[in-house]
């Protein structure tokens, strides 16, 4: 019987990603979550570079400390009840507890969580919303502290003394193997926070939070997980309010991510899909 290649590209890759560059005009950067008809989605441009991306598929054991690299895989976990994903009321009721449990047992100290939103991307140009394929942190220290005001209300300043976070779960939803726009993100050990550029996020209803776009540096250390699949997570560390205290040990607390196109794709290779859902993370 013959053998088929694996079709899903694998190992270290050199691929194009898309860095921020300022508004020619000097003003400060900001992007719509659904802009208005005839209106530019953000006042910044990108600029493509080519980063070398590692592949740490088969050694994911060496990535298990958010504190480090703010960002973790989870292996071998059970089906979810949420089957379809294509309703958001069941996605809350059925997914989000699973979620839920899933950080409190994988991050140490962590006591209460709260799961305030979530996005499918898919790449079928009917969706609505497809990977993004630019570099970004989705918080900043000000829009998180605005997070945990807004969610948690009354509560909110004794739950801000304390240890506060912002983790993305990220999973593919295709049936196989990714094999088009894998997530790639970099280790917040090796970002430097001037490469950092707070950017106004600005919803529909008026809400405005802050999002972080990154400059290019070549120091930053770029990674993915080849074919990720359905039984496998990602922990996507957007903030740690233990990063701005001396001697605790985080180093950066944010993670930089971004999909990406693999040059090595098939050209017919089904489109990714996707769910990230954010939760803010207390304790200990």
């Amino acid at each position: 019987m013959a053998v088929h290649p694996d079709p899903v590209p694998r190992g270290p890759v050199r691929a194009q990603l898309n860095y921020y560059t300022p508004p020619p005009d000097g003003s400060r950067p900001h992007n719509y979550v659904e802009p208005a008809e005839g209106q530019p989605q953000r006042n910044f441009a990108q600029q493509a570079h080519a980063v070398d991306i590692a592949d740490i598929r088969g050694r994911e054991s060496d990535f298990q400390s958010l504190d480090r690299d703010a960002f973790q895989v989870l292996r071998g976990l059970a089906p979810s009840a949420e089957r379809s994903f294509a309703d958001d009321a069941s996605i809350r009721e059925r997914y989000y507890p699973e979620v839920e449990e899933l950080l409190l047992s994988h991050i140490p100290g962590a006591s209460r969580v709260h799961l305030f939103d979530h996005t499918i991307r898919r790449t079928d140009p009917k969706s609505p919303r497809a990977p993004v394929t630019y570099v970004h942190i989705d918080q900043t220290a000000r829009s998180v502290e605005q997070r945990v005001r807004r969610h948690m209300g009354d509560e909110a300043d004794a739950l801000l003394r304390g240890r506060y976070r912002i983790v993305n779960v990220w999973r593919p939803l295709n049936k196989g193997p990714v094999e088009t726009f894998p997530l790639a993100f970099a280790s917040s050990a090796s970002l430097d926070d001037a490469d950092v550029v707070p950017v106004e996020h600005r919803y529909p209803n008026g809400y405005t939070g802050e999002t972080a776009s990154i400059r290019y540096n070549p120091g930053q250390k770029w990674y993915y997980l080849s074919g990720m699949t359905g039984d496998e997570r990602i922990l996507l560390e957007c903030f740690d309010s233990e990063a701005f205290k001396a001697g605790s040990g985080v180093q950066g607390g944010r993670v930089p991510h971004t999909a990406f196109v693999d040059p090595r794709s098939r050209p017919d290779a089904e489109g990714r899909e996707s769910i990230e859902v954010r939760a803010l993370v207390f304790g200990p």
